[in-house]
């Protein structure tokens, strides 16, 4: 018998939820983040939707309208001023590469630093206006982590960390991922920022017990099955 997954969160370190709902937890459960699985999630490059494909892995990412977008900023400013948050500021991505600061997490992971990579990018992001796919602001962060500023900043380009990447996206696809904030506990799974607190019960052992779960195809593998148009609610991070 398959033994039982750790409980996890997916996160983008492009995602304003994502951040939204890593502070909540901070906040409110950190003990929650010490005792689940991370795992990131980000809008793949040429090189790495190559790797996917070559593993028959297709991932449910579509163009986001620009009213979703208007709608994003919006909803971002008013859920963070709900949390004191006044001293946001919102990125412009030109032509970004996910995998500079993405990549560069797997890095600082291994060094025991994924946690710290996180608030820091974050904190660039959402709070500083960086461009975190920029390898400078990638050094920058490194260092200022005590961290090897080359190796982080350089990991888009590092073959390994390439296909360990994409072996993460792989995952997140087999676990039906579709928007980030998103956590699993066993066979439950909670999409968005306003699911922390269900996730945090369910771990807890204060949740009712759900549905009985229905087996279900791979939706990696299954690609078919997704709508042929609209918004999966996920490039930019969203949920």
């Amino acid at each position: 018998m398959a033994s039982r997954r750790r409980p996890r969160w997916y996160f983008s370190l492009r995602s304003p939820y994502s951040w939204l709902a890593h502070r909540d937890l901070m906040s409110t459960h950190p003990e929650v983040l010490d005792s689940i699985d991370w795992l990131p999630f980000w809008e793949p490059d040429e090189e790495t939707a190559r790797l996917l494909a070559d593993e028959g892995v297709t991932l449910p990412i579509v163009a986001m309208s620009r009213a979703k977008n208007f709608y994003i900023l919006q909803d971002t400013r008013r859920l963070a001023g709900e949390r004191g948050l006044t001293d946001i500021t919102w990125p412009i991505d030109r032509d970004p590469c996910w995998e500079v600061s993405h990549l560069a997490w797997i890095a600082a992971e291994d060094e025991g630093r994924g946690k710290d990579f996180v608030v820091a990018a974050q904190r660039a992001r959402w709070q500083e206006g960086r461009n975190i796919s920029d390898p400078e602001v990638i050094a920058a962060i490194a260092e200022g982590l005590g961290l090897d500023p080359e190796r982080l900043s350089t990991a888009h380009r590092d073959p390994g960390l390439r296909k360990r990447g994409a072996a993460l996206l792989a995952e997140s696809a087999h676990d039906g991922l579709f928007g980030v904030p998103f956590f699993i506990n066993g066979r439950e799974k909670f999409w968005g920022v306003d699911r922390v607190a269900p996730f945090v019960r369910s771990l807890l052992g204060t949740e009712r017990p759900g549905t009985p779960a229905v087996r279900e195809p791979d939706p990696a593998a299954r690609a078919d099955l997704l709508p042929a148009a609209g918004d999966q609610g996920h490039a930019g991070g969203c949920g």
